[in-house]
């Protein structure tokens, strides 16, 4: 995406939600913040990002959960880090958006580091951490549900 046609009050809003993923935010109060209507934040943002401004405000909480969930912080203290309402939910956004649960995601860290550290977990985690979160959700972006469409095999 091209950041240098983006319009300035765009990037005011997703840097705002960067900034404020911990604390209750909805589209709404993001639109009057930036005196536009609801509607056409959600397209304009759509537009110039590629999600809607609530995808890209989750994908940036559970963005930072997994880096909390490396730590020592028990679920509920992760949930609330990140701004979710309850642990049901974060748990449901989580499984959604990684394809695995916060447990089942800490335990394969735990796996990972208990392994080599030139394996491909680890090789794996560190490439997508030194990329800038919005490149890292491109190529790493998580598959909800039946959004991904099914590779062709090849005729034969």
């Amino acid at each position: 995406m091209d950041t240098s046609r983006t319009h300035p009050w765009l990037r005011r809003v997703r840097d705002r939600i960067d900034r404020e993923y911990g604390k209750p935010l909805d589209v709404e109060a993001l639109a009057r913040a930036a005196h536009i209507p609801a509607g056409h934040l959600s397209r304009q943002f759509r537009t110039a990002y590629g999600m809607s401004p609530y995808a890209y405000l989750t994908a940036r909480r559970i963005d930072r959960a997994t880096l909390l969930l490396r730590g020592d912080l028990d679920l509920e203290a992760v949930c609330r880090a990140v701004g979710c309402a309850t642990p049901g939910v974060f748990v449901t956004r989580f499984t959604e958006l990684t394809g695995l649960t916060p447990e089942s995601f800490r335990s394969s860290l735990a796996g990972d580091l208990a392994g080599s550290v030139d394996g491909p977990g680890a090789a794996a985690a560190a490439g997508i951490e030194a990329m800038p979160v919005c490149l890292a959700q491109r190529v790493a972006r998580a598959v909800r549900n039946q959004e991904a469409q099914a590779r062709q095999r090849p005729l034969t």
